[in-house]
């Protein structure tokens, strides 16, 4: 609606002169393909803003799991119930996430909408820091798969659960069973693993500082080459030595080089601290938390 001018008493002013007239839309042979383009255009910047909402609120709920594994003080062991219960909410809460954006990223819309979908490393980070404190293993990518499809499934059924029993209408006949849909999938691309893999060292670095701080023993369990029990610093070492031996692309250098570095950091961060446990870690008082500041690094070098 046309708005209109008002004077200080709040009556409507005359128009000085004539209406003008409206302005003529140009019409010709190739409207209809511009008017194409624009409606693609407004529906691919609606799903990029749906897929970063969605990806915002994954991202923040990964992270409260991972708060709730640093918790943890031993490896290799059944989760204690309240924090198990506590991260199967949390999942629960990204399958409904994944279920949604599931539909919206399907076929080459999972690569063009890579920059938004970030949360999906740190749901990796949350996952494999979850297997590694249950089993002492890395999760590996073939075993990610189905979990990820199990999350978008339970999300899809939830949802389709809360829709019927929100419906008013009875229904009054049961209708044919219509063939089954396939589920859509939220696939993981290989930088989607390993930048995941990448974080999951600093979490480690944390969780081996704040175990070995509070327990005065170094975290670990099963069986090393010896039938000595496996410490948090031999697994570190492995994934600093694996990512080490890995070629970098040349599409993401300058990211793959800066995590690189900061597992390099996170590895010296262990060793210092179990060299100091097995050197003088009797005359270390329980609850002592070592100076990972790296300042001696230089007087090393």
């Amino acid at each position: 609606m046309s708005g209109f001018k008002r004077d200080w008493n709040g009556n409507a002013k005359k128009r000085d002169g004539p209406k003008p007239p409206a302005k003529k839309v140009v019409q010709n042979q190739f409207t209809p393909m511009f008017e194409t383009l624009r409606d693609e255009l407004d529906q691919h910047h609606d799903r990029r803003e749906r897929i970063i909402k969605a990806s915002r609120d994954i991202t923040a709920l990964s992270k409260k799991i991972i708060f709730a594994l640093q918790r943890i003080r031993k490896i290799d062991e059944e989760l204690p119930k309240n924090i198990q219960a506590e991260i199967d909410t949390r999942l629960a809460d990204i399958s409904k996430l994944l279920a949604t954006i599931a539909p919206e990223i399907q076929g080459i819309n999972r690569y063009r909408y890579a920059r938004s979908l970030m949360c999906l490393e740190e749901l990796v980070e949350a996952l494999t820091f979850l297997h590694y404190l249950k089993t002492q293993t890395l999760i590996t990518p073939e075993q990610l798969t189905p979990i990820m499809e199990d999350l978008v499934r339970k999300g899809i059924t939830s949802s389709e659960d809360v829709a019927m029993t929100d419906a008013s209408e009875p229904a009054a006949a049961a209708p044919e069973q219509p063939q089954e849909k396939e589920t859509p999938k939220v696939s993981l691309t290989q930088d989607d693993y390993l930048y995941g893999v990448f974080d999951l060292t600093g979490e480690m670095m944390r969780f081996a500082t704040t175990s070995t701080a509070l327990t005065g023993t170094m975290a670990g369990g099963g069986a090393g080459g010896d039938e000595q029990p496996r410490t948090i610093v031999e697994d570190m070492h492995e994934l600093g030595s694996f990512f080490e031996m890995l070629p970098v692309g040349q599409s993401n250098r300058f990211q793959w080089e800066k995590k690189l570095e900061v597992t390099r950091q996170s590895v010296q961060k262990v060793e210092r601290l179990g060299y100091d446990r097995t050197i003088r870690g009797s005359e270390r008082p329980k609850g002592w938390i070592p100076d990972l500041s790296g300042g001696d690094q230089a007087e090393e070098e």
